[in-house]
């Protein structure tokens, strides 16, 4: 398919960052949940209709490293509980270093109830305040700080005080469970909703001009890698390949879109991406520009060195376009190798993997369907919905016994 021909059959349905989700009928008034979350742009918050009786405040804290995520995924179940009836406050988990800060919050917005993004980072915030509170495990909170003795042994506590734990898949479900058996009761699965929302407006003939290339978009195959600048994201991982691939077929193009997250990272891969030839290095973008920019390139990357869940290839899938993904857990818990994408393990077997999807135009299409399948199937925005609103029920019963 050329560059920047528009996939057809897609439906404009919900943008998580910046366009309001689809209006779902006021429920009971319940309390709210706080997030830690990362700083970025904040998508337009669903309004719920007018209530009866007056709405109780909660908040949320996201996890701060995770941003690009945040963007698309932890603020939706924002949107799930206001439209349940609940006044959400989202905080930056880096804006809120101490147990007195957090007590000042809960007083200052008279907070009922609080939800965490990253079981480490969010949660252990949380702790001790009298409030009733849940986790939403992050990834890197099983995947990396599981291996901390101190911060596994206060994510334990964490568990302890919480009234619930949502794992995006069965193998989160399984490792949390193995390392705090205590918590197995408490741990449910559910995985992330996808909704996208392209801009209609967005111009990939722009986009591509000011990456810096200047050719032809029906000549080009660019593959976009988006992802946060940190080192768990791992986004050189493939730079070196795919510049010796670019040498050879000069069509051939990677973009790496993600905000600064670490800017001592930043500064490192802004560095070596100025050195790569058919290397690019796009600062964050509107999401629905970033889900326009997906739907118009030949493929989406995730090179993560650990994933819970990655947003951006059920977006991908949603969108129709194929996904290459580093072969780790939490990326083999949603792509299947040669159904729903590919699965590499090293630098060399990407560019043959793409080399080889770049040449059989079967393989694309049969991946494609079968991703728009899976997402459609599996990641239901409604589902997730319905989760999150009956999640915090509980915490309402909490906080009347």
């Amino acid at each position: 398919m050329a560059q920047g021909q528009a996939r057809q059959g897609l439906s404009y349905e919900y943008n998580l960052e910046d366009v309001a989700a689809p209006r779902g009928g006021a429920g009971r008034c319940l309390p709210t949940a706080v997030a830690v979350q990362a700083a970025g742009p904040r998508p337009a918050a669903h309004k719920p209709q007018a209530l009866a009786k007056p709405k109780r405040v909660a908040g949320a804290l996201l996890d701060t490293q995770s941003v690009v995520q945040k963007a698309r995924g932890e603020e939706r179940p924002r949107d799930h509980l206001e439209a349940a009836g609940h006044v959400c406050i989202l905080k930056d988990a880096s804006d809120l270093e101490s147990s007195s800060e957090i007590a000042k919050l809960i007083e200052a917005e008279s907070l009922e109830a609080a939800l965490a993004l990253h079981l480490y980072r969010g949660g252990r915030l949380l702790q001790g305040h009298g409030i009733p509170f849940g986790i939403i495990f992050g990834g890197t909170d099983l995947n990396e700080d599981v291996n901390h003795g101190e911060k596994k042994k206060v994510m334990g506590k964490v568990l302890e005080e919480a009234r619930f734990a949502v794992a995006f898949t069965e193998s989160m479900k399984e490792m949390a469970q193995t390392q705090w058996p205590h918590a197995r009761g408490k741990i449910c699965v559910q995985s992330q909703g996808i909704v996208t929302g392209p801009n209609s407006a967005f111009n990939w003939n722009t986009f591509l001009h000011q990456s810096g290339i200047n050719q032809s978009a029906d000549n080009l195959h660019i593959f976009l890698l988006v992802c946060g600048l940190r080192q768990v994201k791992d986004p050189l991982y493939l730079v070196d390949a795919f510049s010796e691939w670019h040498r050879e077929e000069p069509n051939v193009y990677m973009v790496i879109v993600g905000p600064e997250v670490d800017p001592v990272f930043t500064r490192e891969v802004g560095a070596r991406v100025k050195r790569a030839a058919g290397v690019r290095l796009i600062r964050e973008m509107p999401q629905g520009d970033l889900h326009a920019a997906l739907k118009n390139c030949f493929a989406v990357v995730n090179s993560s060195v650990s994933e819970g869940m990655s947003a951006a290839i059920l977006e991908a899938m949603d969108l129709e376009v194929p996904v290459l993904a580093r072969n780790i857990p939490g990326n083999a818990a949603v792509v299947k190798h040669e159904v729903t994408g590919l699965l590499f393990s090293d630098p060399q077997e990407f560019v043959q993997l793409a080399k080889r999807l770049v040449s059989d135009p079967a393989l694309e299409r049969e991946i494609v369907a079968n991703g728009r399948k899976y997402v459609r199937a599996r990641h239901s925005w409604q589902a997730e919905r319905c989760t999150y609103q009956n999640l915090i029920r509980t915490l309402e019963g909490s906080i009347q016994d």
